[in-house]
């Protein structure tokens, strides 16, 4: 249950897949069927919870949602392909934008929204998979009525993929969403035919438009206050960025500026988008045209299947059910890709701040946890289509709103002042869409929250646990610090002084040499160094050791740059005796103040009682007392 790493995750297929080294590049078309799986499968309920949403003024509602694609999302969706072109996306912006915890927080909200994001793609495609399985004219009849254990036994059967081993499938990517973006593209051409054959049903929509709002202002009124319930059409962008490392770009790319990599995911950007926004308009306005309004209703037979509906009802049952069929396993697939994006999330951030706990190292049981949560969301759902949408719409909104500001406060910051005013424009309807969303339909805002609440809990829970890990992750001493060691130590014991830097003149040097060694003895005349730990972002859990060597008032200091105060002096002490052969001592004097306080400045500004907390880093990352540096205090 145990065996692997969650970086193995990194192997699997999915919209936050990064390649190894090794891994076989692609043209950016093929990816764009990666990442289509996701965005592309959405047809098969979109259309059918548009009409639920919006009736008659659906086709209006959905051309504001395909305004809004080209002209919002897919511009802030180009700009984070160029500022993350190792697929990290806009949650990493943000990060990077805001400093110390506040950007840490953010980041484990913005996964407890993507967390709903990915999840309810999963519940969601196999809710609409087992639809489109019952449905089906040919399906077994006693299959009628169970949708719930139907979608549970979906579910089950993609975790079971995952126990086994799920490896990157690209070339069934690229098949599914062929045959698929094909067989759609049959349904709405056969939709056109018909309405041109009974030119009626647009008379007695407009007539149906005009009856139920007769102020055109009215219509677009209307039509952007109900938009923001078709949101999850623009679930694609996320999952676009997320698979750059895929890409392959120009013989001349850099990793620091892969300019064909980023050239490549932004024609996979625009393409995908206008292949989508054509085929929303279309199929919204002929499902609307031509599907009565009782059949889009729950039991209908065209609720969450519309396109299905006239596959049927237009081409027959045979090619109907063909089109079940690609449907089907585009859904399914959609929910593999989306269980490898969470697969991948705990492992891209959460061991950086130290927030993952031993088990979320492993694939299995992260595939376990993750399965048990779809099961619980599907049978709260009763998978329910319609009902899932509005925490779908949730997800992706948020994460397309956490791009658009991202973006915004990157242009701000560069100074480029018609950027910065178009972004921020982009995000306020952003965030109009997604708090409109969340008063309407606050399953999403739920699902995310609990998401968040445990993603918080337990990962600073693992960053208490792991606190007193050597978070060290290499020693670098510079020239002036190598000739301090190496004299002191020829010179006798290697001892240092722990000094936290206030004035830094003469008289505190020497007024802290003389009171350590009166208090803890230390013999005259025996070499001293003095040691400086400066800490600009404890929110960091691991970082390098940077060592500089100074003379300052005839004292050498020994002067340190890392996230945590006594990690740092205890990684430097086994570094120093591991140099030197010999293991060093080091002197502190007791802090003042609460031990809990003290604490949790420790765990969360990285200083506190550093000597017992420097002593226990020493004792867990040394089992050896005999090989273990010394800790004094006094």
């Amino acid at each position: 249950m145990l065996q692997g790493l969650a970086e193995r995750s990194r192997q699997h297929a999915g919209p936050h897949t990064q390649p190894s080294v090794e891994h076989r590049l692609h043209p950016w078309w093929r990816v764009m069927c990666l990442t289509g799986v996701d965005y592309f499968s959405t047809l098969g309920y979109q259309p059918g919870i548009a009409a639920l949403a919006a009736g008659s003024l659906s086709p209006v509602a959905t051309l504001i949602l395909v305004l809004l694609t080209l002209f919002g999302a897919l511009p802030v969706y180009r700009k984070v392909a160029s500022a993350s072109p190792h697929g990290e996306g806009s949650i990493a912006m943000l990060e990077h934008l805001l400093p110390w915890w506040s950007g840490k927080l953010l980041v484990l909200v913005l996964l407890g929204f993507a967390a709903t994001d990915f999840l309810i793609t999963i519940t969601l495609s196999a809710a609409d998979a087992t639809a489109h399985l019952i449905e089906n004219p040919y399906a077994p009849h006693f299959l009628h009525g169970h949708n719930l254990l139907v979608t549970l036994v979906l579910l089950a059967l993609l975790a079971a993929v995952f126990l086994k081993g799920f490896t990157e499938a690209l070339g069934i990517a690229v098949a599914l969403v062929m045959v698929y973006l094909t067989l759609n593209l049959v349904v709405v051409l056969a939709g056109v035919v018909q309405v041109l054959r009974t030119p009626h049903v647009v008379d007695d929509w407009r007539a149906l438009m005009v009856a139920e709002h007769p102020n055109p202002l009215l219509i677009i009124g209307v039509a952007l206050i109900v938009f923001p319930k078709l949101a999850l059409g623009l679930s694609g962008f996320e999952t676009g960025v997320a698979v750059m490392p895929l890409i392959r770009g120009d013989a001349s790319d850099t990793e620091e500026r892969p300019a064909g990599r980023i050239r490549g995911t932004r024609h996979l950007l625009t393409t995908a988008a206008i292949i989508m926004s054509v085929f929303l308009l279309a199929s919204s306005m002929v499902t609307t045209l031509l599907i009565p309004k009782a059949e889009f209703e729950t039991g209908g037979a065209a609720n969450g299947r519309a396109l299905a509906y006239l596959a049927h009802e237009l081409l027959g049952n045979v090619f109907g059910t063909c089109y079940d069929v690609s449907t089907i396993a585009i859904l399914w697939f959609a929910g593999a890709s989306a269980m490898a994006g969470l697969l991948n999330l705990v492992p891209r951030y959460l061991p950086r701040y130290g927030m993952a706990p031993h088990w979320a190292r492993a694939v299995r049981p992260l595939v376990l946890v993750f399965t048990v949560v779809a099961f619980v969301v599907t049978v709260l759902f009763r998978a329910s289509v319609d009902k899932q949408a509005g925490a779908y719409a949730t997800g992706v909104l948020v994460l397309i709103t956490s791009a658009s500001l991202a973006v915004t406060l990157a242009s701000a910051k560069r100074h480029r002042r018609a950027y910065t005013v178009g972004f921020a424009t982009i995000s306020t309807v952003f965030v109009y869409t997604t708090i409109a969303n969340i008063i309407e339909r606050p399953d999403g805002l739920i699902i995310g929250s609990f998401f968040i609440m445990a993603i918080i809990v337990v990962s600073f829970a693992s960053r208490g646990i792991r606190a007193f890990e050597l978070r060290v992750t290499d020693v670098r001493l510079d020239d002036t610090a190598t000739r301090f060691v190496t004299e002191a130590a020829n010179a006798g014991e290697l001892r240092l002084i722990a000094n936290e830097p206030d004035l830094r003149d003469a008289a505190e040097y020497s007024d802290k040499e003389r009171q350590e060694r009166r208090d803890l003895h230390i013999p005259v005349g025996d070499p001293l160094l003095f040691v400086e730990v400066t800490v600009p972002d404890a929110s960091e859990f691991e970082s390098e050791l940077d060592v500089r060597g100074e003379e300052r008032h005839g004292y050498r200091i020994l002067k340190l740059t890392s996230t945590s105060v006594p990690n740092a002096i205890a990684a430097l002490l086994l570094y120093l005796r591991d140099l030197t052969g010999e293991r060093p001592h080091v002197y502190f004097e007791w802090g003042e103040g609460n031990p809990l306080l003290n604490l949790l400045r420790f765990l969360f500004v990285g200083v506190g009682e550093v000597a017992p907390v420097t002593r226990e880093v020493l004792r867990e990352a040394e089992p050896e007392p005999a090989r273990r540096p010394f800790v004094h205090v006094g």
